[in-house]
This record gives structure tokens, sequence and C-alpha cells, in this order.
């Protein structure tokens, strides 16, 4: 007997589940028809498709075993287009069906289909606005003299003296500040903060 998938998803290890849960819940107990239900759990990126809980699910579709998916919304299966697109046509072509809760689609129907396909380009733009903000945002506040990582200018982090000498005995010597870095077990502005008050 097949079975109902419910696929849940977030993209970091910080993140939880808890808000996608209760919808789910309410739909396998209103809609899953007897069927068995199992729960399919991802902490990784919609970027791609190669997440574990993705990657089983995956098997048991081709394996047959899933006449369902269900997700909470659209953006939880991914957040490219093409990757999307793909998943719709192969779920067709296996006969699973897709339902995604929060945007009242189902790949069943003729609408559904021309409306998932519509949402995976929307998840996709979100996904490339999303990124070109944060590269623009970045790239204002190098304009400004921020900088990520390390400490701030002028705090660095405690270096005793021992260590001080063998970072300049070893410069001395010829060794790079990576390799400086490794040996001392510090980083490499460390490094370069000191060698710089040589």
């Amino acid at each position: 007997m097949r079975h109902v998938a419910i696929y849940v998803r977030v993209s970091s290890k910080k993140q939880d589940t808890k808000s996608q849960e209760p919808d789910l819940k309410r739909w396998a107990e209103a809609y899953a028809d007897g069927q068995p239900v199992t729960w399919y759990r991802d902490k990784a990126t919609g970027k791609t498709m190669d997440r574990p809980g993705w990657r089983k699910l995956a098997a048991d579709i081709a394996a047959g075993k899933v006449a369902n998916v269900v997700v909470w919304r659209l953006d939880r299966l991914g957040r490219t287009a093409s990757g999307l697109t793909a998943l719709f046509d192969d779920l067709r072509a296996r006969k699973v069906g897709l339902v995604s809760l929060r945007d009242g689609l189902d790949l069943e129907t003729p609408s559904g289909r021309l409306m998932a396909n519509v949402l995976a380009s929307v998840a996709a733009y979100e996904n490339e606005v999303r990124s070109e903000r944060i590269v623009a945002g970045q790239a204002v506040a190098r304009a400004n003299g921020k900088r990520w990582g390390g400490s701030k200018p002028g705090n660095r982090k405690s270096v005793t003296s021992g260590q001080i000498a063998v970072i300049r005995r070893l410069k001395a010597e010829g060794t790079s500040v990576a390799a400086i870095a490794r040996t001392v077990r510090v980083s490499r502005p460390t490094v370069y903060g000191v060698l710089g008050e040589a």
C-alpha cells in the first residue's frame, strides 16, 4: 500500500518546523483517507535538492511507495524553478499527487499544474532577489569600512609573549602566515597584527 509523504524543511539547524506541523497534521487527519502517513524532514537549504530527508523521499517515490507528497508551502520543496519544474514532471509521470497547503495547489488539476509552475518561478525569483540584496548590502558595508570575521581593528585576541616570539621566529624562517597561524593556533589577522608591530 502506498503512503502519504509529508515533507517539512527549514533552512538551518537553528530553525524548527513548529510553524508547519499543525496544518500538516490537520490535513493528514482530514484527508489521508486511511493511507499510512510518513514524515520526511530536512534542516538544509532549498537551493539544492541534495538533502538527506529529500533523498529518502525521492527513493521512496522512485520505488512506487508514495501516493501523495504534502508540503506546507511549495518553497519547502526547493527554491530553484528548474528543480521544482523537473520535480512536478517526475511526480506526474509516476502518478504521485502533490499538495501544497498554503499555496492551495493540487497537481491533479490543470490549473494546479499551471499555478505550481508559476509559484516555482516566483520562488526562484525571490531567491535571486534575496541574494542580490545580500551582495548589495555587503558592498555598501565594505564601502563604509565594515568587514566580516576576526576582531575589530585594534582589538586583537590576547597573544602570549611566547606565541609572539614563535610567530616572529617562524616568519623570519620564511614560514607562510597560514602555516604560522595553524602552528600557533591563532587567526591569520592575529599573525599579521603581531608581525605589523615588529
